[in-house]
């Protein structure tokens, strides 16, 4: 269950997903699979290719692309592997 995002954050980035840009969201995230994870981020772009391009560099594959919405394919990351992403992408205002 996601919880904690404005719809304008929400909205923002599905724009952005929606025109072919790699998008970050970060949200409170409760997933009795993942108990000890509290926030995901979503970085999606519509152009899979592009989305799996990115994710190689951090060893993401591209099987793991989240395609049950379309229009929204997107990675899930959460815990460590997240964080030292979004570092080294300059995102650290997304750990929380």
């Amino acid at each position: 269950m996601a919880f904690g995002i404005k719809r304008q954050e929400l909205n923002e980035w599905k724009t952005k997903v929606a025109r072919g840009e790699i998008a970050f969201l970060t949200h409170y995230w409760l997933d009795e699979r993942f108990p000890e994870s509290k926030t995901v981020t979503k970085v999606g772009c519509r152009d899979i290719e592009k989305l799996a391009a990115w994710g190689k560099q951090y060893g993401l594959q591209p099987e793991w692309i989240d395609k049950r919405k379309a229009t929204m394919p997107h990675f899930d990351l959460f815990g460590e592997r997240r964080d030292a992403i979004l570092k080294k992408e300059g995102l650290e205002h997304l750990i929380w």
